[in-house]
């Protein structure tokens, strides 16, 4: 039996009207959250409608042939960042660049001329097939065979460090205010259109400065694009290849509201043993899938104003031969007017 019931009592009321209950607190959380992403909302620029897409050169891309690397180059630093071999140079403008080799270096080019003509940001990014950088370390971290004498190098994808630019942070495909709009249900279409395949958060960055219209959003890494609809064995065919692309499926089941693209699909079962990366990698099927056809349709409209000499030259500044650019182009040109037919 308890000695003094009133003192008990006494200090549970005490306890209880020194705090603020529970519910108070989740309203004002949520109040601040949804602030929070209502200011996020309105600074985040993700799209601008392209009315000169008919005239957009898609050979230089968005940076144009003035913005294009001159060199000679010289070695800045080693960037271990992500998983292919990358270094950052300077030009002879005093210009960083940041060189990536490897399988990514072609499609991620022109994936980059095709997402900013229909109106997406996207990194300035210029292939060069022969590249010489000065001063190259004979120790190097990562492709040290991808780097011959003298700091040669052969298809390499250069990405323009632009001034005043700066990462703020990822956003995500799932969990952001702009999910759901219109603009980037666009942009999930855009990744199936180009099979790009690896859409990890990871891989896309909100960028911000003085000259900047707002927070930029953009898919920061398109590497993984024009080859198989996920994650693929042999490796080699997942990414720019020519075979993979044109004999992939694009859209995977239509219904009277919305669609479903192929793109991401699940990767090869020899991944599993990755436990991890291939439950990670399932998840990201929705991302193709429940789009409204309206929205398929909408950037499918858009696409159709680039002529077949641009959708080529897209190709062209990746390195393509003319034979391959022409297969390529054919495959984009179809997948567009599917997008129109739904």
């Amino acid at each position: 039996m308890l000695k003094n019931p009133k003192k008990l009592t006494f200090s549970i009321a005490f306890v209880l009207f020194s705090f603020p209950s529970s519910g108070a607190n989740v309203k004002a959380t949520d109040s601040e959250h949804s602030r929070a992403e209502n200011a996020r909302r309105e600074s985040a620029v993700l799209w601008r409608e392209p009315t000169d897409i008919h005239t957009r050169n898609l050979f230089y891309g968005q940076g144009g042939e003035k913005d294009q690397p001159r060199g000679p180059f010289t070695f800045v630093e080693e960037d271990l960042s992500g998983t292919n071999p990358k270094y950052i140079i300077r030009d002879r403008q005093n210009v960083k660049w940041t060189v990536k080799l490897g399988m990514e270096a072609k499609p991620e080019t022109v994936a980059s001329r095709l997402v900013w003509a229909a109106g997406y940001f996207t990194n300035e990014d210029y292939f060069i097939s022969d590249l010489h950088v000065e001063q190259m370390p004979t120790r190097l971290k990562r492709g040290r065979k991808l780097v011959g004498p003298g700091g040669s190098m052969h298809n390499a994808r250069l990405k323009r460090h632009v001034e005043d630019q700066k990462k703020i942070e990822n956003w995500k495909w799932k969990h952001d205010p702009l999910t759901g709009s219109r603009e980037l249900n666009g942009l999930r279409v855009m990744m199936a259109l180009i099979n790009n395949w690896d859409l990890k958060d990871d891989n896309n960055a909100i960028y911000g400065g003085k000259k900047s219209p707002g927070q930029v959003y953009m898919v920061s890494d398109l590497g993984s694009s024009f080859g198989s609809t996920g994650l693929a064995f042999p490796f080699r065919h997942s990414k720019g290849c020519l075979k993979s692309y044109t004999h992939s499926k694009f859209i995977a089941k239509v219904r009277a509201a919305d669609v479903d693209f192929r793109v991401p699909s699940r990767p090869s079962l020899v991944y599993i043993l990755k436990v991890p990366s291939f439950i990670r990698r399932i998840r990201m099927e929705d991302l193709g899938k429940h789009i409204p056809r309206g929205d398929a349709r909408w950037i499918g409209q858009i696409l159709s104003g680039l002529s077949t000499e641009q959708i080529h030259d897209a190709f062209r500044a990746g390195g393509y031969t003319p034979e391959q650019a022409e297969a390529f182009t054919k495959t984009v040109q179809y997948r567009i007017a599917e997008l129109n037919s739904l």
